[in-house]
């Protein structure tokens, strides 16, 4: 087909993936070292790829229409690409649907019905995918997905020049993006590949395992000790002990402290001396809250903090196993918070009902963000207050 057009659409469950999809189209989560639209965008050479999502998202997320006379191909937004994927759906003609095990993967229409039903035999994938349904595969896959992005970011690229002075195992899986610096730090590609973005900074005494990234302007504090498989987003300032974590943009645990198998959202603040466990005393499932079910599922045997977008905790805060926090929370006091706190919450100590005034808490959201140079937006203030109002 001659050049399709490409959406990425929400699905029904996309509700499984709060508190990060509150705030975002599940294609806007970060997994790896891109978000699952930029990955697809470099995969099929295309962009903008635009957004089919939930009303009050898509102003900041927006849906951007095929041109005229164009074929739509509807990518579901939960899939990460492969090789074989992208190749089955290029190759869709319209009318025709891909299933996996009884689930929409993607399909091609002519025109703007996207819910026009196929007039074609539906075809069946019969290669392996990785779908992210829960919160915690976002930590869970982030070891293949950073494999994967290392070799579509730096394929048929030479790394810029490593500092002396520092100490690197693997060397040729080690990239280093025109303007980052590393000082005095260890980084061992061993485990798999390791990733400096553009600007970035790894501060002095830094000892780094992959599979590892970090983006544009992301700082490693002196001393951190970060196993992998971890990902920094932009502008996110990490300290302290991290393993197998996933940072959204924008977010901050600078200082000391332990974070595992976490998934933390976009400007969120973790207090010095934050830590977080990962895994159960008695080696035992564990069981995550989940907010649109209303009852707890098992996520594996080990899952950290999940933590939505605007939130952030005081100093020496201690979270239980997969604890879920959710947008623009609030956290403080001398206990271990409730292992569910919903969006909103203010203080967390044994949930009261006490909530986060909406004023107060777009005052405080559009503060965090000017201290790296943003600004909240009207459409920022309008996500927000939805979800305030449920």
């Amino acid at each position: 087909m001659k050049n399709p057009h490409y959406i990425l659409f929400d699905t029904p469950e996309r509700d499984q993936l709060y508190p990060f999809t509150h705030t975002r189209p599940v294609a806007a989560c970060r997994v790896g070292l891109l978000t699952i639209r930029e990955k697809w965008e470099k995969w099929l050479k295309v962009s903008p790829i635009g957004y089919f999502t939930m009303d009050y998202l898509q102003a900041k997320f927006p849906l951007i229409k095929a041109p005229q006379q164009a074929i739509t191909i509807l990518v579901n937004g939960h899939l990460l690409p492969s090789a074989a994927l992208v190749k089955t759906i290029r190759a869709l003609q319209p009318g025709q649907e891909l299933y996996k095990n009884g689930r929409l993967l993607a399909k091609a229409v002519s025109g703007d019905d996207f819910f026009l039903p196929a007039d074609q035999a539906r075809i069946d994938f019969e290669e392996d995918i990785i779908r992210i349904d829960q919160p915690w595969h976002m930590a869970q896959y982030n070891d293949q997905a950073l494999r994967d992005d290392f070799a579509l970011l730096t394929k048929g690229r030479k790394s810029a020049a490593v500092a002396a002075g520092n100490t690197l195992l693997n060397p040729k899986q080690v990239f280093i993006e025109p303007g980052a610096r590393v000082s005095c730090s260890i980084l061992n590609a061993e485990t798999g590949p390791i990733y400096i973005g553009k600007d970035a900074e790894v501060m002095e005494g830094c000892m780094i395992r992959g599979p590892f990234g970090m983006a544009t302007g992301a700082v490693l504090k002196m001393g951190a000790r970060v196993y992998g498989a971890t990902s920094l987003g932009e502008r996110c300032v990490v300290g302290g002990e991290v393993k197998n974590s996933v940072f959204f943009d924008h977010s901050n645990k600078a200082h000391n402290g332990y974070l595992g198998d976490a998934v933390i959202g976009e400007w969120c603040n973790l207090g010095a001396g934050t830590t977080c466990s990962n895994l159960k005393n008695n080696a035992r499932e564990v069981k995550v809250w989940m907010e649109a079910r209303n009852e707890a599922w098992a996520a594996g045997l080990k899952c950290g903090v999940l933590m939505g977008d605007y939130s952030r905790c005081g100093i020496n805060t201690m979270f239980n196993t997969g604890t879920v926090i959710g947008v623009s929370c609030n956290v403080f006091g001398g206990d271990f918070p409730p292992k569910y706190l919903p969006s909103f919450t203010w203080g967390g100590q044994q949930h009261t009902g006490e909530k986060y005034r909406l004023t107060e808490a777009l005052r405080d959201a559009g503060a965090w963000m000017q201290l790296k140079g943003r600004e909240l937006t009207e459409t920022d203030q309008q996500i927000l207050t939805r979800v305030f109002h449920g």
